[in-house]
């Protein structure tokens, strides 16, 4: 199979993942790296050995490139992702798709009428462990499955990170950054969110950032850093979930469960590929864990890349998909709304659930 070449826009800490995956790619080709700050793709592509570090605007306009991996900051997102449609390039992106829903519907429309594909982030269920929790509701070790819980909590990032305003602006806090990760893992696992319930609030306003040049800064905290909802399925499994930055001590929460009319499933955190599923069967006394559909031993971060461009090649649909990714943006959003109209609110959107590939799960 001919090997797409790809043009990486965004050097940053995220980035270095990608190329080392890619760099052993069957599919992929990374020839060009492209950042607002220079020094940084020139860096990347020293580093990894890409022949060709330049402007975003030189990347865009390289007809050898046929795909574009966006992995700016969330404001950038959407105008990346357009200018690289425009220019007549699939694009493959970090999540969410979009800050707002009417730039992800734009994306998506352009994509369609440009026949081009638009992927995006994360790519964490289609590891070994959401996989294998998938292919065990399928087979019915647990029923039918009729409720869920998913909890992220913590206490931000700021402790840490060197430069995180942008996880307390617009299209930032806990749903946006994580939010992603458990809302794709759910809708695989259950298929179409129709409807949300929640409650958010800024419960702990007074950040500072901890570590690097920008110790001692304040923070503006312009989002919501606690929300705790309802997701209803269009399948009838109702789910609790939890994102939080606002939890600064310990919790015993699992990351997901859900549970059937024959027993439960509890899942390892979605922002990782793998990890231990356990099942706990109706009437038993013990856990087991079951043996995973496939190996996952490493951060395989850009295994949705190479779904999508084997998808092309091949004229199905992938799976890290832009409709997915629509769909996971909307229902953020009514998280959002649904606290500040004080109603639920019925989605939208929808997404079909492209079949589990039994012959051959891991790419």
């Amino acid at each position: 199979m001919k090997r797409m070449k790809i043009g990486i826009i965004g050097c940053g800490n995220i980035s270095a993942i990608y190329l080392q995956n890619l760099g052993t790619s069957e599919w992929a080709e990374v020839v060009a790296v492209a950042d607002r700050i220079p020094e940084k793709a020139q860096e990347r592509a020293a580093e990894f050995g890409i022949a060709t570090a330049c402007t975003v605007e030189e990347l865009l306009a390289d007809e050898l490139i046929e795909l574009v991996i966006n992995l700016t900051i969330p404001a950038s997102h959407a105008s990346i992702n357009l200018a690289a449609v425009r220019a007549g390039k699939h694009v493959y992106g970090e999540k969410p798709l979009a800050v707002s829903l009417e730039d992800g519907r734009l994306v998506l429309e352009e994509a369609k009428k440009r026949s081009v594909s638009v992927g995006c982030a994360p790519d964490t269920f289609l590891g070994a462990g959401v996989s294998t929790a998938r292919r065990a509701i399928e087979d019915g070790l647990i029923g039918r499955p009729v409720a869920g819980t998913a909890f992220m909590l913590g206490g931000g990032p700021e402790d840490w990170h060197t430069d995180p305003e942008f996880f307390y602006a617009y299209g930032g806090g806990p749903m946006f950054d994580m939010g992603p990760y458990y809302l794709s893992a759910l809708v695989n696992l259950l298929g179409p969110i129709q409807r949300v319930s929640s409650s958010t609030g800024i419960q702990i306003p007074d950040r500072v950032i901890g570590s690097g040049p920008k110790a001692g800064t304040p923070i503006s905290v312009q989002t919501p850093t606690h929300l705790a909802g309802t997701l209803d399925f269009a399948g009838g499994t109702i789910v609790t979930m939890i994102m939080s930055f606002d939890v600064r001590g310990a919790t015993e929460l699992p990351r997901m469960e859900i549970y059937g009319t024959s027993g439960t499933l509890s899942l390892p955190d979605p922002n990782f590929f793998g990890g231990d599923v356990r099942l706990r069967r109706a009437g038993s006394d013990n856990w087991e864990t079951l043996k995973p559909v496939f190996e996952t031993e490493r951060n395989e971060r850009g295994i949705g890349v190479d779904d999508m461009i084997k998808s092309i090649r091949e004229e199905r649909r992938h799976r890290a998909s832009g409709d997915l990714a629509y769909h996971v943006l909307e229902t953020m959003h009514a998280f959002m709304r649904s606290s500040a109209e004080s109603r639920h609110i019925t989605l939208e959107s929808s997404y079909k659930v492209p079949a589990a590939r039994r012959d051959s799960l891991k790419l």
